[in-house]
C-alpha cells in the first residue's frame, strides 16, 4: 500500500500556496467550521475457556471503566487546546462504559451564554465481547472529537493510538459547514490537509499496513490501519495456559483472520481453512 507520506511535488506546491493564502484570511466573527474526528480501535485476545473469557470481560470492564476513559478524554482536551465546560460518565451493567466532555475553544465564564455546545465535545464508549466459537475476545473503543473554531482534533491521534493496544484502527475526519471572511466570501475549510495519516508519527505508522480513501471536494477523509506483525504470546490473556505448537499456529491464523475481518469490514475467506 502506498505511503501517504509520498506526495508529488505539485501537491506540495499547491498546499504551500493554499496555506499562505489561508494565513491572510481574516474572518468575520466566529469560525463556524466544525471538525469531527471519529477514532475507532480494536484489541484482540485469545481466551480458550469460559473462565478466561469471563475474566477477560471483567478485566476490560475494570481497566477501561468510565474514570479511565474520562482521564483519556481530559488529556485529549489538553492536547488540542480546548477548555472543559461540563462532563458526564457512566459505567453500564453488565459491561461497558462511556464518558462525555463538552468543550469550547475559549474559556467560558459562568455569566456567558454558550451556543454551539452540540458541536464541541469529546466522547468515548467501550464495547467488549467474546466469541465461544473462535475463543477470541475483542475490545472495541469508539472516541469522537468534534470541535469548532481553529482547534483541531487531529493533534491527539498519536496519543489516542498509544492509549490502547490497537490491532486495528479506523479513522474518519470531516470538516462541516462554512465560515466567512470579512469580505463575505464563504470558506469550507481553514487548513491544509492531504491525509489523516500525516498527523500520525512515523514511529507509530510504521507498525501498520494501511489504506485510505479521501474525498477532497467534500472535505471527507478516511483511513484504516492493521498491525503488520504480532507475537502470539501477547494475545494470550492468561499467560499460564500452555498451547501446543500446532495449536499456536491455528490460534495465530484465527487472530490474523479476526484482524482482517475487522480491517476489511467483511468475513474473509480464511474461515474455511480454520474450520478444517
Amino acid at each position: 500500500m502506498a505511503s501517504a507520506k509520498r506526495k508529488i511535488s505539485e501537491t506540495k506546491s499547491s498546499q504551500s500556496l493554499y496555506e499562505k493564502k489561508r494565513k491572510r484570511i481574516k474572518l468575520h466573527g466566529f469560525n463556524n467550521l466544525t471538525k469531527s474526528l471519529s477514532f475507532n480501535i480494536y484489541d484482540i485476545s485469545y481466551t480458550p475457556s469460559a473462565q478466561s473469557r469471563r475474566e477477560y470481560l471483567e478485566y476490560i470492564d475494570e481497566v477501561y471503566n468510565s474514570e479511565r476513559l474520562y482521564g483519556i478524554l481530559e488529556k485529549v482536551v489538553e492536547i488540542i487546546g480546548a477548555h472543559i465546560i461540563s462532563t458526564s460518565t457512566q459505567d453500564y451493567d453488565p459491561l461497558g462504559a462511556s464518558a462525555t466532555i463538552l468543550i469550547s475553544e475559549e474559556p467560558v465564564r459562568a455569566s456567558n451564554t454558550v451556543m454551539h455546545l452540540d458541536k464541541s465535545h469529546v466522547t468515548a464508549h467501550t464495547y467488549p465481547e467474546s466469541d465461544e466459537h473462535t475463543n477470541l475476545s475483542t475490545f472495541r473503543v469508539d472516541i469522537d472529537v468534534a470541535t469548532c473554531g481553529k482547534i483541531s482534533p487531529l493533534n491527539a491521534l498519536d496519543y489516542l493510538i498509544g492509549c490502547f493496544d490497537s490491532d486495528v484502527v479506523s479513522l474518519d475526519y470531516k470538516v462541516r459547514g462554512f465560515t466567512r471572511d470579512v469580505h463575505g466570501t464563504k470558506h469550507f475549510i481553514d487548513h491544509s490537509i492531504f491525509s489523516i495519516l500525516d498527523f500520525i508519527g512515523d514511529s507509530v505508522l510504521n507498525r501498520y499496513r494501511y489504506y485510505e480513501t479521501n474525498n477532497y471536494q467534500d472535505n471527507l477523509f478516511h483511513a484504516k490501519m492493521i498491525l503488520k506483525d504480532f507475537k502470539i504470546d501477547d494475545y494470550l490473556f492468561r499467560r499460564e495456559e500452555n498451547i501446543s505448537d500446532k495449536s499456536r499456529e491455528k490460534v495465530e491464523r484465527l487472530i490474523q483472520k479476526q484482524m482482517e475481518d475487522i480491517f476489511y469490514s467483511s468475513n474473509t475467506q480464511r474461515r474455511k481453512t480454520y474450520e478444517q
